[in-house]
């Protein structure tokens, strides 16, 4: 029997901003992949996301990359969104902009989609990879607990890609389709996650993630033992699925 060897949560160095651009081209190129592996009838299934099936969130991605790509584009969806919140029993701006992208896409083909994604996605990166860094600094995002008060950044260097790399997830689990996932690009997304939800929760764990994106990490000494997959730990943690004990502590992905 192999005893894990265990990385201190402390030790695992965030993401920054050169390392996230290269991760989210990376993943970009992993969704695109996972778009065309899909079958015709793939697209109609319904996913773990409420209300939406495959095609809907393809279309929430593409429509995110297109505010990503334009800043113009970006104010237009949240002001045009914004009365949707409302409509659809939504809590947060953010909610009646995803519901735009979706609404505004419902008519586009398969095809269409990805056309429109292999066109927006350079372009949402070489936006993203522009933002001037003292804007990127300025603590304009006021997320749900436990996250809270944050750097343009959070969202621009990782929360779009998270985005992206939770919803391949979905796209690929409710299609059936093989998920693309491999230690070094995967499991980097997924060990910077585990860093910052051990630093909301602050408290004591030995966690073991298995697969291809997993690792073993421990906070403290004398906490719960816990071993998931990877892939599954996230899931929980974004609330896709009744997690307990020490999952219970979400993280928005």
């Amino acid at each position: 029997m192999t005893v894990p060897t265990f990385v201190d949560v402390a030790a695992i160095p965030r993401i920054q901003h050169r390392e996230a651009m290269q991760i989210a081209s990376v993943e970009s190129d992993k969704f695109a992949a996972a778009l065309r592996a899909l079958r015709t009838d793939d697209w109609g299934k319904p996913t773990v996301c409420q209300m939406w099936d495959v095609h809907a969130v393809a279309a929430h991605i593409v429509g995110s990359a297109a505010g990503q790509a334009s800043p113009r584009e970006f104010v237009r969806q949240v002001r045009t969104g914004k009365p949707l919140v409302a409509e659809i029993g939504g809590e947060f701006w953010w909610d009646g902009m995803n519901e735009l992208q979706v609404r505004e896409r419902a008519t586009s083909s398969p095809d269409e989609l990805i056309a429109e994604w292999d066109t927006l996605a350079p372009a949402a990166l070489k936006s993203r990879s522009k933002l001037p860094r003292p804007i990127a600094k300025l603590p304009l995002l006021n997320l749900p607990e436990p996250v809270g008060r944050q750097p343009i950044a959070y969202l621009f260097d990782v929360g779009f890609t998270r985005d992206v790399w939770m919803h391949r997830v979905d796209i690929t689990r409710a299609a059936g389709t093989e998920l693309d996932i491999d230690a070094a690009h995967d499991g980097r997304l997924v060990a910077d996650i585990v860093a910052e939800w051990a630093g909301t929760h602050g408290q004591p764990f030995d966690l073991t993630l298995t697969g291809p994106a997993g690792g073993s990490y421990r906070a403290g000494s004398g906490g719960e033992a816990v071993e998931i997959d990877a892939v599954e730990f996230c899931s929980l943690l974004s609330g896709r699925g009744e997690a307990t004990g020490l999952l219970s502590h979400p993280l928005p992905l």
